[in-house]
């Protein structure tokens, strides 16, 4: 069966059974209506983030199954979410595909994201289907965050130490096996919604950003909108456990998966001079951290591995 043999609102009933009722505490109304109604609490910001995943531009289908589709698309809003220090409200999804597409391929994308949905607390409350040429995913997820404490990028200093959590380029090299014709990615790596609400209360704390498009980019956004400059050791880099052996069979450049492969969904982060420890951070943040570098007053220097030719993830 196809999407064109269901029509738009046999699929559209089809992700409202999938989607069930919503579980999250700040949703007053999902699927159902013309727009559903979200409430943060007294004394909360709303933070609203929107990403897209287009067929052959950010997935195929030959190396991912739809669910993973589906749960890699609200991640990477729940990344920015985390980045900026916020707890997820809802999402909602406009989902646009082939008429010859598949319906289980296009309930599949939609699991995919429900499940990860609920394992975040953030429910689907509502969207839209389109009919296009090829398959596209755009999720709008809701926040919420205490009134003036959302982390930002602009918030580095001259002296703040540089720090990331977990770990920096598996998601690329996953990436790199499958596009080989190697085991298709599975995994979704979890976006640190947990770490980035206790860094919005942390005292000390600078500047915020989630590593999507690789390291040195979003570093370097963070850089632009501080108007500081930074020296990173790219031998304090934290890998997976047999990174180093893993892409020397692939002959894959270690360095270059680290420092331009995106989709980690860790945060990089800044704490002032004084700030906690790398050390004291896990413990509060339940994550491994490691500090990699310190933000300077202009330019960028990079340690202990050559500069590669680009940052990181461009569209255009």
């Amino acid at each position: 069966m196809r999407l064109r043999d269901v029509g738009e609102f046999g699929l559209i009933e089809r992700i409202a059974r999938i989607a069930g009722r919503p579980a999250g505490r700040g949703v007053v109304l999902g699927i159902g209506d013309d727009a559903a109604i979200v409430r943060p609490r007294r004394g909360e910001d709303l933070a609203v983030t929107t990403d897209a995943l287009v067929e052959g531009v950010h997935f195929r289908f030959a190396t991912q199954s739809a669910r993973t589709i589906g749960a890699r698309a609200l991640a990477v809003n729940l990344s920015d979410l985390a980045a900026m220090g916020a707890r997820p409200l809802g999402a909602v999804l406009a989902l646009a595909a082939p008429a010859a597409l598949p319906l289980r391929t296009a309930l599949d994308l939609v699991r995919g994201l429900v499940a990860l949905g609920r394992r975040t607390a953030c429910p689907l409350v509502g969207g839209n289907v389109s009919r296009a040429g090829e398959t596209s995913l755009t999720v709008t997820a809701l926040g919420a965050v205490a009134r003036g404490r959302a982390l930002l990028r602009s918030s580095a200093r001259p002296g703040d130490r540089i720090l990331v959590t977990g770990t920096l380029g598996g998601a690329a090299l996953a990436l790199a096996r499958a596009e080989r014709g190697g085991a298709g990615i599975r995994v979704v790596p979890e976006p640190r919604l947990g770490a980035g609400r206790i860094l919005a209360r942390t005292r000390g704390g600078g500047a915020c950003i989630d590593v999507s498009d690789g390291l040195l980019a979003d570093l370097g956004h963070v850089l632009e909108a501080s108007g500081v400059g930074a020296e990173l050791d790219a031998r304090r880099l934290p890998a997976p456990r047999r990174f180093a052996a893993a892409c020397a069979r692939a002959r894959l450049d270690p360095w270059e998966l680290q420092l331009m492969g995106g989709e980690d969904y860790e945060l990089l982060f800044t704490i002032r001079p004084a700030g906690p420890t790398a050390s004291v951070l896990a413990r509060r943040l339940r994550v491994a951290v490691t500090e990699i570098g310190t933000v300077t007053r202009r330019g960028l220097r990079l340690r202990g591995a050559r500069a590669p030719a680009r940052s990181g993830w461009r569209h255009f």
